[in-house]
């Protein structure tokens, strides 16, 4: 696979095939899915989102990680404390798109600087619909910080 890292917009970070296939294709309705790079595990999207291992050779950042907490290797929490404690990657908006209604798993990923915390709805409708919303949100109507529009 031939990727153009620079054009991806949304970094996805789900460990679950079948909620990263529901959120794909709510995006794809909307033309957003080919914007979109799926990882499964927490250690994975800091090789990402860090440009290290296996994407040592990427460019460019996601506008946006839609980020699961419940995750293989590296958990979400560390993900997102990893993301936003460096100077280069704090200002990318993270979103938490996780089952947990745990009040210590919002409080602490608010403290550690989430954009917003999402529990996946069960209904499938109202997944996709999310998932959507979202997109449109944070692609189209959000105005990212200029760093963002190029190079970090």
């Amino acid at each position: 696979m031939n990727l153009d890292f620079s054009a991806i917009e949304i970094l996805m970070v789900e460990d679950n095939p079948h909620d990263a296939e529901l959120a794909l294709r709510a995006l794809s309705k909307y033309n957003l899915s080919n914007k979109v790079f799926h990882v499964k595990d927490g250690a994975e999207a800091l090789e990402y989102v860090f440009a290290d291992g296996t994407y040592i050779k990427r460019d460019g950042q996601p506008k946006l990680i839609l980020l699961d907490l419940k995750l293989p290797k590296v958990d979400g929490l560390e993900v997102l404390r990893q993301v936003k404690s460096n100077e280069r990657t704090k200002i990318i908006p993270v979103v938490i798109l996780t089952s947990s209604k745990e009040e210590r798993d919002i409080v602490e990923s608010y403290r550690l600087g989430v954009n917003s915390y999402i529990v996946k709805p069960v209904d499938f409708e109202k997944f996709v619909d999310c998932v959507r919303d979202l997109g449109m949100y944070w692609l189209l109507l959000n105005q990212p910080p200029p760093r963002l529009l190029g190079k970090l």
